[in-house]
């Protein structure tokens, strides 16, 4: 059997695009192996770079480990090496360390600034395209700032406080919003008044976000004026120094630092491929993404580096939407030839909107070229779409990694929530709150054991008022009670009635709530002598003196439908009466020792509102659902076993499914 080999170079969005594609479409054809090479072993975010530049997110939310991504397709190899040419005719690839031959390529090496040839930017500018170039800025920055802070000279202090971004698109005022919220953080940091920041957006053209609607763009730049950014429009860059940049009309902005974000063009590394190039170096396609005139070879061209005119003069923007939709076309091309099926698939774009964030808190957003979206529910709609990415290159991994660092792992309130959902807190302070939690689970399972018994007679246990003697507690078993009854020698009157002997004296439990509903209207029935003496029984929450509430009179008829069927008969409901408390003894001792405090809290909330639909669970004791979310904080870190074991189990874990994590992937003499 002839392997079939197919090479995607880059891991830029279209590579990993494509290659998920391919390795779901092929992985029945065992004879199909996918090659994926990059130069680096992560895949980088590119459209969050500013995150990473303006200190709103730590570098690592950003950098997603190529082997998280295709661990488990299991006919995709990763090799992290740097394509140097390509033999066409030999159909194999040549990197630093090796040679790769292929049946198919996929180039997607993506982009690179363009300067437009601009003296000095490459000396004294910053660029942002790279996870390296938003180091470099966040780095930069945070050095100039605390320099400034100790400069004596008024003007030289009030250059290195001035900060401009070159370029008005997407990438240019994102960065720009994200110094308007740093500069707080950086002028407490340094003792600096933040009034003396100076952030500017130079645009050679007369107006800012030009893919979006001018309406939506004429907002962005009230909120921008509205921050005190100044727009300086209409003004080409022509020279860029160390301390300063010229402009076309001869004026200069004294400055030390230049981001420029003005243009982006095709990787140079693809300059020596011998294959056709358009500008801004890029690769020329045609409707099948297969490189002109190399259409027999089965090369193709994917993301930003590929140049396809879908309209005269229109070639494919250099965006996230449009790299993906190039590689999907690409690839699915590929699968129907290994396959086939003789069909071709032409171009087709689909762009469903655009998106642009102004700092964490405010962005606009044009969907579909109908809706149009600003502020808070703008910013709600990025997070949505970039949730969708991890979806559509299914990394459930990193779905939930994006949420702990874009909601929780924030600072200075540098989210849509305003900070409202951070983590950052000294969970110690909740760790009594969670061992008091762990002793009322503990108290109230240990009584259903004991029954009407001694505590202290083991001998006692088990018997009368007991979970485990009796007929079923829950409601919906009440209707098959008898049928129990016969087999057991008691009546279902006396089995209902000694759970709610039972229950009557633990209304703060949970579970015990079931015999409450029955005990009740005995305790009404037999007068106020009675009510007092069920509640002089030992508790760690009470009523007031009062007849508990229920949250539900009965269960609804659906619950109750949906129960029937997990517990059909009394033998049934028996066992996951008793059952559940060593489920309850679990969560306890679990909250005690603070392990696995996040599941045991998540599982006594969907445990809470099962009693509540179950016609089982009082108001006064409603509290237990609000402890359990605020227990979920990490509590267990603190004081617990938490701090040892979780990070253990998500190593191993990891390295299992994942496989482990390296700097290099891939045999480079292959």
């Amino acid at each position: 059997m002839t392997t079939k080999n197919i090479v995607v170079v880059g891991a830029g969005y279209a590579g990993v695009a494509a290659t998920k594609y391919m390795s779901k479409k092929l992985k029945k054809d065992h004879d199909v192996k996918i090659t994926l090479i990059d130069r680096h072993s992560y895949h980088t975010m590119m459209t969050e770079l500013h995150e990473v530049a303006g200190h709103r997110v730590e570098p690592t939310a950003i950098q997603y480990d190529l082997q998280h991504l295709f661990g488990r397709n299991k006919n995709v190899q990763l090799v992290t090496d740097t394509v140097t040419g390509i033999d066409k005719e030999k159909k194999t690839i040549q990197t630093k360390t090796g040679t790769y031959s292929f049946d198919y390529l996929l180039l997607g090496m993506g982009g690179e600034p363009n300067d437009f040839g601009t003296p000095g930017v490459k000396e004294h500018g910053f660029t942002i395209w790279s996870f390296e170039d938003a180091l470099r800025i966040r780095e930069h920055i945070e050095d100039t700032v605390a320099k400034a802070a100790l400069e004596p000279d008024a003007e030289v202090r009030k250059a290195m406080l001035t900060f401009v971004v070159c370029g008005a698109g997407f990438t240019g005022i994102e960065m720009i919003g994200e110094l308007v919220e740093w500069k707080e953080r950086l002028a407490k940091d340094n003792k600096i008044d933040p009034d003396e920041f100076t952030l500017k957006v130079v645009e050679a053209m007369p107006t800012i976000l030009n893919m979006l609607s001018r309406n939506d763009a004429d907002k962005a730049v009230r909120y921008l004026e509205k921050k005190n950014v100044e727009l300086v429009l209409n003004s080409p860059i022509t020279e860029v120094a160390e301390d300063h940049i010229s402009l076309k009309d001869g004026s200069t902005i004294n400055t030390y630092t230049l981001i420029w974000s003005a243009g982006v063009r095709a990787t140079s590394d693809a300059a020596d491929f011998g294959l056709e190039s358009a500008r801004g170096q890029r690769l020329v396609a045609n409707e099948y993404m297969e490189a002109k005139g190399y259409e027999d070879k089965n090369i193709y061209i994917i993301g930003d580096q590929s140049y396809y005119e879908e309209e005269p003069n229109k070639p494919t923007p250099q965006i996230v939407q449009a790299a993906e939709q190039t590689a999907h076309c690409a690839a699915a091309n590929v699968v129907s030839a290994i396959k086939g099926d003789g069909q071709k698939h032409k171009f087709k774009s689909n762009y469903q909107g655009f998106m642009v964030s102004i700092g964490s808190k405010w962005g606009v957003a044009e969907l579909f070229g109908k809706i149009h979206l600003s502020g808070f529910m703008a910013m709600i709609m990025k997070h949505i779409v970039n949730l969708k990415y991890f979806f559509d290159i299914r990394s459930g991994y990193y779905m939930f990694q994006y949420i702990m660092h874009e909601f929780f792992h924030i600072k200075d309130d540098r989210n849509v929530a305003r900070g409202h959902s951070s983590r950052y807190g000294n969970v110690l302070w909740s760790v009594p709150l969670r061992i008091f939690y762990g002793l009322v689970w503990f108290v109230e399972a240990f009584k259903k054991i004991v029954g009407n018994g001694e505590v202290l007679k083991p001998s006692t246990w088990f018997g009368e008022g007991s979970w485990f003697t009796g007929n079923s507690v829950f409601p919906w078993t009440w209707d098959y009670a008898a049928s129990a009854t016969a087999s057991t020698g008691s009546s279902a009157a006396d089995a209902v009635g000694g759970a709610s002997a039972t229950v009557a004296s633990t209304v703060a439990s949970t579970s015990d709530v079931a015999s409450a509903a029955s005990g009740a209207g005995e305790a009404a029935t037999n007068g106020a002598g009675e009510a007092a003496a069920q509640a002089a029984h030992f508790g760690l929450s009470y009523a007031y003196g009062e007849e508990p509430m229920a949250v539900l009179d009965k269960a609804p008829d659906w619950f109750s439908s949906i129960m029937k069927v997990f517990m059909p008969n009394m033998d049934v409901a028996m066992f996951f009466q008793k059952f559940m408390v060593f489920v309850e003894i679990g969560i306890a001792l679990c909250l005690m020792a603070g392990l696995f405090t996040w599941l045991m809290s998540g599982t006594t909330i969907i445990l809470v509102v099962m009693f509540c639909l179950s016609g089982m669970f009082f108001w006064v004791n409603i509290w237990f659902i609000p402890v359990a979310f605020a227990l979920m904080n990490g509590s267990g870190r603190a004081v617990g076993l938490d701090r040892w074991v979780i990070p253990w189990i998500q190593k191993k874990l990891g390295n299992w499914w994942y496989g482990k994590p390296k700097s290099i992937y891939g045999d480079k003499n292959a």
